[in-house]
């Protein structure tokens, strides 16, 4: 297989953390402008947390769930002087925004309901606003620093399924930049180079925002790691020619019978991988798992505007009155996955007996 180089060199740095708790508010890697621009959004009320989180300011479901956690340390901060009883209010009326922002991604409602049961537990004990603040900011905290543990977790236990030397696709962007710094699909990666394999990875474009080329490729290329961009639709041809060892992907949402919701294409690779014997793993922290939600049927997917497709950076793609649909996620049916990695180890079928014995309390949905 031909792999063009770039015409310049790339810097190798690690990548810039994609979300952060400031003295100011949340400091949230723009995502949006990647790879041309290393810019950053500072929102200082949660509500702006909220539209950056709904505008793709950052993505990612691991990293939305950090996001949202600080996002609400950061209204209770900033109420902290209300009289307890609009406190209250407020933080109710903030879980329900930011625990909502986007609707596929489960770690997003699933960090807005732990931050819910941490305040609780401080009014249960007679805790004034300023303990619920405190208590607040140490548990966005402990979301983040739990996902970055997570993912290097999972990083270790997906190194063992890759071979000694492996042609790796993957789809989307499921690295540091979609969680708290490490990765999940891309942890499996990064695990497997620093175990001394030899890997080289194959990036799925990523249609219509272009996350594997705007974001995988960029934050790989920073880390030393070799990578080549494919067009989505040249996936089925590569894996018939012999050139993918084996596919590793993210996960927005996993039923509990182990249907997994990725970005859209997902299942379209999941398919060409059974045809093809070629191994389909998917990488994701328990946090990621709706022990809640029975099977893929019933988790909801998210729908954006059309412009995604047919608009790029306001010039248009296509005929005016066209019609569109933009689906943002796809569910991969559990019977093509060949195994769930998570932090805690690796699930095999059936799903829904090994994922229940790799849950754990507290913090699983």
């Amino acid at each position: 297989m031909t792999t063009a180089r770039p015409s310049q060199p790339v810097e190798r740095r690690p990548p810039p953390p994609p979300v952060e708790r400031t003295a100011r508010g949340v400091r949230l890697l723009d995502q949006r402008a990647l790879p041309a621009e290393e810019r950053y959004v500072d929102c200082a009320t949660p509500e702006a947390v909220a539209q950056a989180i709904g505008g793709m300011v950052v993505r990612g479901a691991p990293a939305i769930g950090v996001a949202a956690a600080f996002g609400l340390a950061l209204g209770a901060s900033s109420a902290a002087g209300l009289p307890p009883l609009a406190f209250d209010e407020r933080m109710e009326r903030l879980y329900a925004l930011i625990g909502s922002a986007r609707p596929t991604a489960v770690n997003l409602s699933w960090a807005a309901a732990r931050m819910r049961r941490a305040a609780a537990e401080v009014r249960a004990r007679g805790g004034d606003n300023l303990a619920v603040a405190a208590r607040l900011e140490q548990e966005a905290r402990r979301v983040h620093d739990e996902d970055l543990a997570a993912c290097r977790a999972i990083g270790r236990h997906g190194a063992a399924l890759v071979p000694a030397e492996a042609r790796v696709l993957t789809h989307c962007n499921a690295g540091g930049l979609a969680t708290a710094g490490y990765g999940t699909a891309l942890g499996v990666v990064r695990g497997a180079v620093e175990a001394g394999k030899r890997v080289r990875v194959l990036a799925g474009e990523t249609r219509p925002l272009l996350q594997g080329s705007r974001l995988t490729a960029w934050e790989l290329l920073r880390d030393g790691i070799e990578t080549t961009l494919i067009a989505d639709g040249s996936a089925g041809s590569l894996m018939r020619a012999g050139d993918v060892d084996l596919v590793v992907v993210g996960a927005d949402r996993i039923a509990a019978n182990g249907d997994v919701a990725n970005k859209i294409g997902t299942y379209t690779l999941a398919v060409l991988a059974r045809e093809h014997d070629i191994p389909f793993y998917v990488a994701a922290p328990l946090s990621t798992i709706d022990f809640d939600c029975p099977g893929g049927e019933r988790i909801p997917i998210e729908e954006r505007d059309a412009r995604e497709i047919t608009e790029w950076s306001g010039a248009p793609l296509a005929p005016h009155g066209v019609g569109v649909r933009n689906p943002a996620f796809d569910v991969t049916p559990a019977r093509y996955v060949t195994a769930i990695v998570t932090e805690r180890g690796v699930a095999r079928p059936p799903f829904a007996d090994s994922l229940r014995a790799l849950r754990r309390e507290p913090g699983s949905p």
